[in-house]
């Protein structure tokens, strides 16, 4: 028997369950939820986008069991339907078609998609949705609301130095505490530090959580622009997020933090004040010339000067360069990690920055030259053992 394909001017069958949406609207929303889902997981259904069809309404999750992000899309629809939709071959299709109105034929029973558009047809098998892991219900603790720019400033100022380290859970996210004046951002991976500080967000008693970087790292794509405010509730063990049409709800780190307060020096009297653009641009060509494995730089200073160095004696490679500064204090030579601190400078959006130095074995602190009134940003790195050559 010879074997039939619908062709593209047919209709969806009249026993399936049918929506239509725009294909670049739906992608937009699929591309953004889907960072979440992980090669291979656990529960093999999480390679899927759950889809839950209403009345004028599509609400579509993705999860890895950590992390759950659910957006809600309005469409054309009459019945309601719930399926597991293969998120990979589903986005591969989406991503290759132009703008234009697609329809969603669902058969709930034989687990069966077609996806009807002006010149094609698609067709591809789903999974039950029963099958898919309820997302939590967080019960609230306490709830804070902060502009989305706030938040996500807030993210990416602090983001860049939490752990990797598997062995310190703790410091594989960023630590939020509030209390009735303030709210303070801090990550730190045990090289470097950092806190960002709002005196314009608040709750009523001291509260404080560690959020997973993974977490924070999809949400901060999430975060637009256009989007005025986000409201986040922490429970016991997880945080729920609420933006405008998407929500994200995560489990939290239930770990103590460390008591990073004492490990920020007080006592610095040795102060310099450079252009950032000036010295990011002097670390980069000088830390070519740096050792590989530990990229250890110098920096020599003495009264308004700074000069860099950096040494490979492994391939005979030097590099010696100096900046106009302001430097008040006592000549000092201190070594850094090149890369981590270039990460630190390149956070920063400040014409000048402050280094605060007591010794060649203490931490130093990097501080904005110029500071909104709302905000406190203080960047901390431990300076690197210095050995020749190295």
């Amino acid at each position: 028997m010879a074997e039939t394909f619908m062709t593209p001017s047919d209709t969806p069958s009249k026993s399936a369950a049918s929506f239509s949406i725009s294909s670049s609207v739906l992608y937009k929303q699929l591309a953004a939820l889907s960072g979440v889902i992980v090669n291979n997981p656990v529960v093999p259904i999480l390679e899927n986008f759950l889809f839950e069809i209403a009345v004028g309404k599509l609400k579509v999750t993705a999860s890895d069991l950590q992390t759950s992000i659910i957006t809600e899309l309005v469409i054309e629809a009459q019945e309601e339907v719930k399926i597991a939709i293969p998120a990979r071959i589903l986005l591969d299709t989406l991503r290759n078609l132009p703008d234009q109105p697609i329809t969603f034929a669902i058969d709930e029973h034989a687990y069966g998609i077609e996806i009807h558009a002006a010149n094609g047809q698609y067709s591809l098998a789903g999974e039950n949705a029963a099958d898919f892991p309820q997302v939590v219900t967080v019960a609230g603790r306490v709830t804070v609301s902060m502009p989305a720019q706030v938040l996500k400033k807030a993210i990416q100022q602090t983001i860049i130095a939490t752990s990797h380290d598997e062995l310190r859970p703790a410091m594989n996210g960023v630590y939020m505490s509030f209390s009735e004046t303030s709210a303070a951002f801090v990550a730190t991976d045990g090289h470097r530090l950092v806190r960002y500080t709002r005196t314009d967000i608040s709750v009523a008693a001291q509260e404080s959580f560690i959020i997973p970087r993974k977490t924070l790292m999809l949400l901060t794509g999430l975060l637009s622009s256009d989007q005025a405010a986000v409201s986040i509730t922490f429970g016991e063990s997880s945080v729920h997020f609420q933006l405008s049409g998407t929500s994200m709800v995560a489990r939290l780190i239930d770990e103590r933090y460390p008591d990073y307060e004492n490990v920020i020096p007080h006592n610095n009297p040795n102060q310099l004040a450079v252009n950032r653009a000036s010295l990011l641009s002097s670390l980069k060509r000088t830390a070519v010339y740096a050792n590989r494995t530990t990229h250890q730089i110098r920096l020599a200073l003495g009264e308004n000067t700074l000069q860099l160095l950096a040494e490979d004696l492994d391939f005979s490679n030097k590099a010696h360069e100096k900046l106009a500064c302001d430097y008040t204090g006592q000549g000092l030579t201190i070594g850094f990690n090149a890369k981590l601190l270039m990460e630190l400078l390149n956070s920063l959006d400040t014409k000048e920055v402050i280094m605060q130095l007591s010794e060649p074995s203490r931490a130093a602190l990097i501080l904005p030259q110029e500071q909104a009134a709302q905000e406190d940003i203080l960047l901390l790195i431990m300076p690197v053992l210095l050995t020749p050559g190295a």
